[in-house]
């Protein structure tokens, strides 16, 4: 079995508090860029809402000959349409499903009513068509490409997904989230030990607010693929906090005299091969992804990789030191303090978190 790290020896849990200083300043300063963006006049949002959660129009061209997603997306952008979406059909290659934001102009910031909605609608559908007469002209009324054959493309529908709607589906990706954070705390606190649960959902929480730091600092689209790629993190996190809380119970039973300090570090630098090669491996998959996946599926894969590394990181980083430290201060009140330097200063022994034995004498 390849084990690069086979006898590396590095002391994580002495440097932890440099560790959560990093995790800190990302956290204070993905705090700021949300709260200044909200608080300075003329602004932007805390986040860059997609057209999933902020509502927009979608429209559906066919054309004759259809052009790259590229330069449908540069001929929006010349046209002053911002963030559009291109997607492609499998079974349609000649037919593109375009969605763009409500005008921020025209919106009303008390909400749309219907007709102002409907208005919005109509006026995306002129601006995508004011965009894609740079390809030639469109078929008008009931003409059809075949029936009108100067023409390049026609608009075959429109549609709208409303603000309501929006807001609905990120209360939905929120609850969805928090329910997940949920059943993995009850099934570690069941399988392994609630002070183990309680590091490894803090870490999860942490991977959490750390990608949404970033997405508010660069901006970058928040859209429905985001949320699948938090759960993606929240899932892969859990499972290497997993793997080496799985090592510190292992070695627990043999080495009854050593703290839980030194146990939980060796046990980290036990698994380090495993994280190391499994984590980096499917970041290379993702970051293959970033380069080559396009602008529909930049948001997912740029969400995807700072929650994959952030999520090795935290593992080590987070989720160790704070399951031992919430053991510690929170567990049994005989436990002394586990992150002393030494057992003779107050260090706690792998086997006192047991219960206590009293030892009988026998006759023989």
């Amino acid at each position: 079995m390849l084990n690069p790290f086979d006898n590396f020896h590095f002391d994580w849990l002495r440097r932890r508090r440099v560790f959560i200083g990093i995790s800190i300043a990302i956290m204070v300063a993905g705090l700021v860029s949300a709260v200044g963006r909200e608080l300075t006049p003329g602004g932007t949002d805390s986040f860059n809402m997609g057209v999933d959660f902020k509502g927009g129009t979608i429209v559906t061209a066919k054309f004759r000959n259809r052009p790259t997603d590229d330069e449908i997306r540069a001929a929006l952008n010349n046209s002053g349409v911002g963030d559009p979406v291109i997607q492609s059909s499998t079974n349609k290659p000649d037919e593109v499903l375009i969605k763009i934001p409500l005008l921020e102009a025209e919106t009303n910031p008390e909400g749309i009513s219907d007709q102002d909605h409907t208005l919005q609608v109509q006026a995306g559908r002129a601006e995508v068509k004011s965009a894609l007469d740079t390809f030639g002209t469109a078929a008008e009324g009931d003409a059809t490409l075949d029936t009108a054959p100067d023409a390049a493309y026609k608009i075959i529908g429109t549609d709208s997904v409303g603000a309501i709607a929006g807001s609905q589906l990120r209360n939905q990706a929120v609850i969805a989230t928090l329910l997940g954070l949920v059943g993995i705390l009850v099934f570690i606190a069941f399988r392994y030990d609630w002070t183990y649960a309680a590091g490894a959902v803090i870490a999860v929480f942490h991977d959490v607010i750390m990608v949404l730091s970033f997405f508010s600092i660069f901006q970058w689209e928040v859209n429905l693929t985001v949320i699948a790629a938090i759960l993606t993190i929240v899932g892969f996190s859990v499972n290497d906090s997993i793997v080496i809380f799985d090592r510190v119970r292992e070695n627990v039973p043999m080495r009854r005299h050593d703290s839980l300090f030194e146990i939980t570090n060796d046990s980290i630098n036990q698994t380090l091969s495993r994280t190391v090669i499994t984590a980096g491996l499917v970041i290379l998959s993702v970051l293959a992804l970033v380069i080559f996946g396009g602008e529909v599926l930049r948001s997912f894969s740029l969400a995807l990789l700072v929650g994959l590394t952030l999520g090795c990181y935290s593992t080590i980083a987070i989720a160790s030191p704070i399951a031992i430290w919430w053991q510690s201060k929170l567990g049994d009140s005989k436990i002394k303090d586990a992150l002393a330097p030494s057992a003779t200063k107050g260090e706690k022994l792998a086997s006192s978190s047991r219960r206590s034995v009293t030892r009988r004498p026998v006759t023989r």
